[in-house]
């Protein structure tokens, strides 16, 4: 697990990336986020392929995906989740 000046690890950082990008961080997260980016090489190139994705297939509203669709990824998701712990 590696620390950054902002003393979040990269694995934290990893799950805030949608958060920030999507403005729902407190001002102080944002400012540890930010510190953490500007001193993390790995982060940033992490951050900025997220950005790319995004401008690249646009944004999916919840509305916009078959209700199966959305099962299958809340289901592949929660998966993940589990096994990261």
């Amino acid at each position: 697990m590696r620390l950054v000046g902002s003393g979040i690890p990269c694995r934290q950082m990893v799950e805030l990336v949608t958060d920030y990008l999507e403005g729902a961080l407190s001002w102080r997260e944002r400012r540890r986020f930010e510190r953490h980016i500007a001193g993390c090489d790995g982060c940033r190139a992490y951050l900025e392929q997220m950005r790319r994705t995004l401008r690249v297939l646009g944004r999916l509203d919840e509305e916009t995906i078959s209700p199966e669709a959305r099962d299958a990824l809340l289901h592949a998701f929660r998966d993940w989740r589990a096994e990261a712990r």
